[in-house]
Formats: C-alpha cells, structure tokens, sequence
C-alpha cells in the first residue's frame, strides 16, 4: 500500500522590499512520500519570491506535466513556471514553450555545477527562463514543523527567513 502525502500548515508572512509586495499567506503543503523536508522548504521560498494572488502550488510530482508552482491568466493561460530541482532539459524546454516566464531553483550543493556545465548551453537559448541557484539550503530544515510560523524578508536579492526564535539568511545566486 503507497503511503500518504504529510500534510504541512505554513503561515507565511513576506515582506519584499524588492518587489514592493507585502502579504499573508496561510498554505497547505502536501509533502509527497518521496519529497525530502529540503526539498519541501525549497519550494516554499520560490512561492514566498514570487507570492500573488494568483500563485498556486501544482500536484508537483505527482504530475509530470506540471510545474511546482505557476500562475494562471483568468483564461488559463499559464503566466508564470517555477520548478525546484535539476530537471533535464527537456523539461525545461516544454515549460518555456508552454510559459510566458519560467523559473527554476536549483539546489543541492555537489549536484547543481555538473548538471549547469552539463546544461548551460542548452539553456542560453531561452529568453524567458531564470535560473536561480539557492546556496546551503538545508539550513532551512531546521524550521520545518508540521504547522510553521514563517516569515520572510527580502531586500537586495537577500533572504532573511525566521520562524520561531531560529533564523537563516539565504543569498540565491543567479546563473541565467
């Protein structure tokens, strides 16, 4: 019998200099059996980079067809692509056919440089994806509770991430 989804409260609150957006959020995360708490907080810093009104977490990878995240037009047209991970090209191609802008968070520390030198020519290609790399992102696990108080602040390209009396600093680095 496949195991179920844990599911994860997280409040959110953003303050993003950057962007000029200041907002809540109260989400309901679904960690699939196979998605490490890494990979989890991961995908909730991209939502918190680019939370809307209209963003919305996808059934990730339970659909191969679909981004982790991504906004949709009121007539379905899917505006914004964010996917966590190393994906192959492939996939990324299809998502910047399929997208108006795409995004792509890369991470895990020893695996991102082979799959950028693997990929970057490829890539180059793609006037609207952005791929940004999140330096040390395990610290964020330690924030991770079942129902999570989170708030983040962001100002010149830094992430300042609290919850609780822990705190992180996060400094993404651009790659495209």
């Amino acid at each position: 019998m496949a195991q179920p989804s844990t599911i994860f409260k997280a409040n959110i609150q953003i303050s993003d200099m950057d962007r000029h957006y200041y907002g809540d959020h109260q989400l309901t995360l679904a960690r699939h059996p196979s998605e490490t708490n890494l990979r989890m907080m991961v995908r909730l810093l991209a939502f918190a980079l680019h939370a809307g009104e209209q963003l919305n977490f996808t059934r990730g990878l339970c659909a191969d067809d679909e981004p982790e995240i991504w906004q949709k037009s009121l007539t379905d047209v899917i505006e914004l692509w964010i996917d966590v991970g190393l994906p192959d090209e492939k996939r990324v191609r299809k998502a910047c056919g399929r997208s108006d802008q795409v995004y792509l968070y890369l991470y895990g520390s020893r695996s991102v440089e082979p799959w950028w030198q693997k990929n970057m020519d490829k890539l180059q290609r793609f006037d609207n994806l952005s791929i940004i790399e999140i330096p040390d992102p395990e610290q964020m696990t330690n924030l991770v509770q079942r129902n999570m108080e989170l708030q983040y602040t962001i100002q010149d390209g830094e992430i300042w991430l609290s919850g609780g009396e822990l705190t992180c600093t996060i400094s993404p680095i651009v790659r495209k």
